[in-house]
């Protein structure tokens, strides 16, 4: 069975070879304003059947923003296993989405291979916000599908996948 892909690879904006997509968002950052669904509608939609996958074809450059956000969410589903109420769990993604990370090109990246490196400071700052952007956004929405209210627990149909490598890699750095 082929892995779940991108709607939204025929994008023609792009930071290095991945598409600048318009995000349904009140963060700020360079996506432009979008409508549901977006990418990261997208996203919580295919990552449970995507993330069993070990191997990747991408078909456009939609797939490369797909397959961060798919590592990322199994990074937000790590933090969200110690929260206990989902006030708790939003404060971790607030914190999550806002810590520093490696953008390709850089030594810390797990994907190096198959993302193009920015190709001077702007574009870098440029990509660093549409990721930032991006992370916020998706912590936000999977809150909200883990946690069906304030008080509950997390959802364990979310939680069983915390243990699952997409690709068999990680955003997160050795030993974290």
């Amino acid at each position: 069975m082929p892995a779940y892909h991108s709607a939204f690879n025929d994008c023609e904006r792009q930071l290095g070879n991945m598409a600048l997509l318009p995000v349904n968002t009140s963060f700020k950052g360079p996506a432009p304003r979008g409508e549901n669904p977006d990418i990261v509608d997208e996203t919580l939609q295919y990552f449970k059947a995507n993330v069993f996958f070990k191997n990747y074809e991408i078909k456009g450059p939609a797939d490369r923003v797909l397959m961060y956000l798919t590592l990322y969410v199994t990074e937000c589903l790590k933090k969200m296993q110690k929260c206990k109420s989902k006030n708790e769990a939003t404060k971790e993604m607030n914190v999550l989405g806002l810590a520093s990370f490696a953008l390709p090109g850089e030594s810390g990246f797990p994907l190096n291979a198959l993302y193009k490196k920015p190709e001077n400071r702007g574009e870098a700052d440029q990509m660093r916000n549409y990721l930032i952007q991006l992370r916020q956004e998706t912590g936000l929405r999977l809150v909200d599908k883990v946690y069906a209210d304030a008080s509950s627990p997390p959802s364990k149909w979310w939680m069983c996948f915390t243990k699952r490598k997409f690709m068999e890699k990680s955003l997160a750095a050795p030993g974290q």
